[in-house]
Protein backbone atom coordinates (compact mmCIF):
# COMPACT_ATOMS: atom_id res chain seq x y z
CA UNK A 1 0.00 0.00 0.00
CA UNK A 2 1.03 3.60 -0.39
CA UNK A 3 2.38 5.43 2.60
CA UNK A 4 0.82 8.64 3.91
CA UNK A 5 3.08 11.64 3.36
CA UNK A 6 3.17 14.36 6.01
CA UNK A 7 0.93 17.26 5.09
CA UNK A 8 2.84 20.41 4.22
CA UNK A 9 1.39 23.81 5.02
CA UNK A 10 0.64 25.85 1.90
CA UNK A 11 0.83 29.64 2.25
CA UNK A 12 -2.33 31.72 1.82
CA UNK A 13 -3.10 32.72 -1.74
CA UNK A 14 -4.03 36.33 -2.36
CA UNK A 15 -5.51 37.99 -5.41
CA UNK A 16 -7.48 41.17 -5.99
CA UNK A 17 -10.78 40.09 -4.41
CA UNK A 18 -10.01 36.57 -3.23
CA UNK A 19 -8.07 34.90 -0.43
CA UNK A 20 -7.54 31.13 -0.33
CA UNK A 21 -6.49 29.37 2.88
CA UNK A 22 -5.63 25.73 3.48
CA UNK A 23 -8.00 23.96 5.89
CA UNK A 24 -7.05 21.34 8.44
CA UNK A 25 -7.19 17.71 7.24
CA UNK A 26 -10.33 15.73 8.10
CA UNK A 27 -10.48 12.17 9.46
CA UNK A 28 -9.84 10.68 5.99
CA UNK A 29 -6.80 12.91 5.45
CA UNK A 30 -8.43 15.16 2.84
CA UNK A 31 -7.10 18.71 2.94
CA UNK A 32 -9.47 21.30 1.52
CA UNK A 33 -9.21 24.99 0.85
CA UNK A 34 -11.34 27.83 2.19
CA UNK A 35 -12.16 30.66 -0.20
CA UNK A 36 -12.90 34.11 1.20
CA UNK A 37 -14.31 36.73 -1.19
CA UNK A 38 -14.00 40.44 -0.56
CA UNK A 39 -16.75 42.78 -1.69
CA UNK A 40 -15.95 44.42 -5.00
CA UNK A 41 -19.20 46.31 -5.50
CA UNK A 42 -20.49 49.07 -3.30
CA UNK A 43 -24.11 48.76 -2.32
CA UNK A 44 -25.91 52.13 -2.29
CA UNK A 45 -29.01 52.74 -0.24
CA UNK A 46 -32.11 53.05 -2.40
CA UNK A 47 -33.70 56.50 -2.54
CA UNK A 48 -37.15 56.97 -4.04
CA UNK A 49 -37.20 59.37 -6.98
CA UNK A 50 -38.82 62.80 -6.67
CA UNK A 51 -42.45 63.06 -7.73
CA UNK A 52 -42.96 65.21 -10.86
Amino acid sequence: MSEQKPITKVPDGHSRFLTTRQMAPNEKGFVGYETVWEKFQKEAEYQTPKQP
